[in-house]
């Protein structure tokens, strides 16, 4: 076998090679278990965290930064206070809040997950009546 035979069989090879695909950020989404909430103190908020290939729920992400404020109404500057709460659905993650108005809240977060190197963001839109 000549020189330019084994560079070619090679380049063969690693075209055959599979091809590894890195996940990243974009491969997750948040969504709300339930979109309709009740209004005022003590509101339950739950979202899920997704991957969006395989359509399996996320667990074990921490969620380390997270914003609740009445942005789909054109009011960004209105917040309310939350806290997270301890959860029993994996992938699902909960919040108690203070929604002081009716109407459309968002729920801004961003978390890291197990094995994913960028934070992953997200904004979840709720709706309280």
């Amino acid at each position: 076998m000549t020189k330019s035979h084994i560079t070619v069989a090679a380049l063969g090879l690693l075209l055959l090679a599979p091809i590894q695909a890195q996940a990243g950020a974009k491969d997750y989404e948040f969504q709300p278990v339930a979109v309709d909430v009740k209004n005022g103190a003590g509101s339950e908020l739950a979202v899920r965290l997704v991957h969006k290939p395989s359509g399996k729920p996320v667990e074990g992400a921490v969620l380390f930064r997270t914003r609740l404020d009445m942005s789909p109404d054109s009011m960004g500057e209105m917040t309310a206070k939350h806290a997270a709460t301890p959860g029993g659905v994996p992938g699902i993650y909960r919040f108690k809040a203070d929604l002081t108005m009716a109407g459309g809240w968002a729920l801004k977060l961003q978390a890291k997950v197990p094995g994913e190197a960028e934070t992953v963001e997200g904004t979840v839109v709720f709706q309280a009546k």
